[in-house]
């Protein structure tokens, strides 16, 4: 049965001499493997290939059946043109931190509306973004992946709660007796970039670039403590070398 559906490309195997397998973040289904064929040869139709690059939204017509694991796609065209992400090596670099942290986080093949749409319009506002709000969007990015798959931070940062247990998941009175919390400094950044609801909020948020790195782990590892089988990113290292040039 056919499906309409905007997705999100996260990664793409070759298979065989000509094809590829496409990991999408899809609207409808979430996380789908799908085989496309003749996609890596010289003919000229091979070279819509180029557009199942990661980070890509796409409008897609697919083939879906709950009983495969790998399903096909009838046609695919771009569901949106970015104009500076692909070309900006700073852009570039947060998307695919995005993509990974996606990858790592859907585990699934069950739908995610708001997580979808979520990511969707971040990387768009991420192609159109000033510098600022990319450098900090990979915090806000994986602070919101967290809530929407669950694991939500529970109440504020004030003179009365200025620590973040990360294993409780909310701010307390006093330092937890565990390593997993934040100091009141990191936990007052969290709480400022948790309630940014537009760019302009998020690119008012300043830090120091070892502050930005120490807190970027410090939400994966909430995630880790959260999320069963959370493996390690590789990306992290290289997007933090990126952020410091």
């Amino acid at each position: 049965m056919l499906h309409k559906t905007r997705g999100i490309v996260l990664r793409t195997v070759k298979y065989g001499d000509t094809s590829i397998i496409v990991s999408i973040f899809t609207e409808l289904f979430g996380q789908q493997s799908y085989i496309v064929n003749g996609v890596r040869s010289s003919k000229p139709k091979a070279a819509r290939g180029n557009l199942l690059q990661p980070g890509n939204i796409l409008e897609l017509v697919v083939y879906h059946q709950e009983v495969k694991n790998l399903q096909r796609i009838s046609e695919f065209k771009l569901g949106f043109i970015y104009s500076s992400l692909h070309f900006n090596v700073v852009k570039n670099t947060v998307a695919l931190y995005m993509i990974e942290l996606l990858q790592k986080c859907l585990k699934q093949p069950e739908q995610h509306l708001d997580l979808y749409y979520f990511a969707e319009n971040a990387l768009q506002l991420l192609d159109t973004a000033p510098m600022p709000v990319a450098a900090n969007l990979p915090l806000f990015f994986t602070l919101k992946v967290a809530e929407y798959l669950g694991f939500r931070l529970n109440g504020r940062f004030s003179e009365y709660t200025p620590y973040l247990d990360l294993l409780e998941g909310h701010y307390t009175d006093l330092p937890p007796h565990h390593v997993n919390h934040l100091d009141p400094d990191n936990s007052e950044l969290t709480d400022q970039l948790f309630q940014c609801q537009e760019a302009a909020q998020l690119a008012a948020i300043s830090m120091p670039k070892e502050r930005r790195r120490k807190l970027l782990y410090a939400y994966l590892d909430f995630l880790r403590l959260h999320l069963a089988d959370f493996t390690e990113l590789h990306s992290p290292p290289i997007l933090h070398e990126i952020l410091d040039a």
